[in-house]
């Protein structure tokens, strides 16, 4: 990738969400709720256009750096976030796990 089309992602509050951007253009997005002091992530989705770039890693790094520059605790519901918690032990220590109380609550948010 060139400085031009570096990846950037930025912090979508509002839609509660980070999203990744590339060339200005909206690349993908990983959404996020709060539960008090736990940021409960539960979708991250990449562009087809924009597929096997490896921006979803770039994206939940980032966020996840985001998450910890908060204070804040990881809730990974999203499988793809669950995934790369498993090969990044760096963020074990604001991890907590899914339980079914997490999933419900996060159904009520969502619908």
């Amino acid at each position: 990738m060139t400085s031009s089309t570096a990846p950037v992602v930025e912090l979508a509050d509002q839609r509660h969400r980070y999203e990744v951007l590339v060339g200005g253009r909206l690349a993908g997005f990983t959404e996020y709720r709060d539960r008090d002091a736990q940021r409960v992530f539960f979708h991250t989705e990449i562009d087809e256009a924009f597929a096997g770039q490896g921006l979803a890693s770039v994206l939940v790094q980032q966020a996840l750096d985001d998450v910890r520059t908060s204070e804040m605790r990881i809730v990974p519901v999203c499988p793809y976030v669950a995934g790369f918690l498993r090969k990044h032990q760096e963020f074990s220590d604001i991890t907590d796990p899914v339980t079914p109380d997490i999933r419900h609550w996060l159904r009520t948010q969502i619908g």
